[in-house]
């Protein structure tokens, strides 16, 4: 067949896998694209890019995440009773921020978090109307991140690279959660201030994004043909790697029968559904230090037990990572084994007694180990998604479940509820389970599909070569379901 070879062991070879195989021998030639590059070229194109596009990735993740953080060290140190909340106005505060933020495209991150300095800092007058409008206009300054992020990781990086690379960026809400507890710890024990120690918190992070705004506006470049840290050649180098996986790099058009495939194609709704899922269980990581706080801690030991939380997210992320690495075909099997331990944690917060002390505390930092399983359900969306408008659709997709998530959540979990909120604690028991089964079926669709792909390929169905298949998409924006040389990652 002219898409195939024959191995030693009388096996089909695809010519991706015989350009694979060239790769380890330190060359990779695409006859049919008429390019190759060596190891050490790609190996010198990635390095510039992690030195560059990632660290940036990484700031701007970090500071909004703080910003999303910081309400609930605040919580603890005032604004509750400064803003007169009572009952379900203590979670009200959260949904303005989520109601804005799917609204930009990949690069206009940077001109968003660049206002972010003018946001962060609510009027001094108590009010929490006031405050949840500048809570709207924050969460509609930093819509464009998380979602922006999955396509800017699609575009630089290959398969293969997306959990290690999108592990690293959501690294940073553990490392978040660790700095903002601290913070928090450390202003509040500043007598010497002259503003209440939440202001003080918005007032400096507010700063910081600000900078990091600027930074990111001024160091990233607007897509991989723009990247200014790159020779024409390095560039060259980075387009043909990226077409070793059919990704055919970023482009600027919409495309309506992109959007109709979006909206007409299963997957994609599963990418909905695991934004919902995997935030419904969320307010834990918001509401861990009331709870704390509410069964008998101050405010301090309160910010110094929470701040392990953000350490013990850190280390799940990077079990996922690892995980990925070591069995970088079956991700849903890494996403399942990653739900065990919030789900654990929530049994925990449900049945353990108020005065088991280091039980609540450790249990408390086990359900907040959400970020892990999140790194990894972007990485699928990231991998398993082609087309520029489909991916985009995809992305918001995610997001939008992701938002209606935060905002439908939290209303568990009011200060009614304290201090165990158990009615927010069984919803994540029941949607961790629920995850779990729509987990099971995105592998069976994913594999069927690459199933049947296989097939087509080993009777002939699929005509040309993979090779030709890499020439047809740089004159053209086809998706995952157009082009049947692509696989889906289970």
């Amino acid at each position: 067949m002219p898409n195939s070879a024959v191995g030693r062991d009388g096996s089909m070879i695809s010519d991706h896998e015989k350009n694979e195989q060239a790769y380890q021998n330190g060359v990779l030639v695409d006859e049919a694209a008429a390019g190759s590059f060596t190891r050490e070229e790609e190996r010198r194109v990635l390095i510039k890019i992690d030195c560059v596009v990632l660290p940036m990735m990484c700031l701007v993740f970090f500071f909004q995440y703080l910003d999303k953080q910081s309400l609930s060290y605040a919580s603890i140190f005032g604004l509750i009773e400064d803003l007169k909340l009572e009952g379900s106005q203590t979670t009200g505060i959260r949904i303005p921020f989520y109601l804005l933020d799917e609204s930009a495209t990949p690069y206009e991150v940077c001109g968003h978090d660049y206002v972010h300095h003018f946001l962060e800092v609510p009027p001094k007058s108590p009010s929490s109307d006031r405050f949840a409008a500048v809570r709207f206009m924050l969460g509609f300054a930093e819509g464009a991140v998380s979602p922006a992020f999955v396509t800017i990781s699609s575009i630089w990086y290959r398969k293969k690279e997306h959990p290690m690379r999108i592990g690293a960026w959501i690294t940073m809400n553990g490392f978040a959660q660790v700095v903002g507890s601290l913070l928090m710890y450390g202003i509040g024990k500043n007598a010497t201030l002259k503003l209440a120690p939440w202001r003080t918190l918005f007032l400096l992070c507010g700063a910081l994004t600000m900078a990091c705004g600027i930074a990111f506006y001024i160091i990233m470049p607007s897509g991989p043909e723009k990247a200014w840290f790159l020779t024409a050649r390095e560039k060259e180098v980075l387009t043909m790697r990226l077409a070793l996986d059919h990704e055919g790099g970023d482009k600027t058009n919409f495309s309506m029968a992109q959007l109709k495939e979006a909206m007409l194609d299963a997957k994609a709704w599963f990418s909905f559904a695991f934004g919902v899922l995997v935030t419904m269980p969320s307010p834990v990581l918001t509401f861990a230090s009331l709870v704390l706080n509410n069964i008998g801690y101050d405010n301090f030991h309160t910010m110094l037990f929470t701040s392990p939380s953000g350490a013990v997210q850190i280390i799940f992320i990077w079990l996922g990572v690892f995980g990925c690495l070591i069995f970088p075909k079956y991700r849903s099997a890494v996403v399942l084994a990653l739900i065990v331990p919030p789900l654990v944690g929530n049994f925990l917060l449900l049945k353990l007694p108020s005065s088991a002390g280091w039980g609540i505390i450790a249990a408390s930092w086990l359900a907040s180990s959400i970020s892990s399983i999140m790194s990894i359900l972007l990485s699928l969306s990231a991998s398993n998604v082609k087309g520029n408008t489909k991916r985009a659709v995809v992305n918001t997709m995610f997001f939008i479940g992701y938002c209606a998530g935060c905002i439908g959540a939290p209303q568990l979990w009011t200060s009614h509820a304290a201090p165990r909120y158990f009615e927010g604690v069984v919803t994540a028991i029941v949607n961790w389970f629920i995850l779990i089964v729509a987990m099971v079926v995105y592998w069976y669709l994913c594999h069927r599909e690459n199933g049947r792909r296989d097939k087509m390929m080993m009777t002939g169905a699929v005509m040309g070569s993979e090779g030709e298949g890499r020439m047809t998409e740089e004159r053209a924006d086809v998706t995952d379901m157009e082009d049947l040389w692509f696989r889906y990652n289970c």
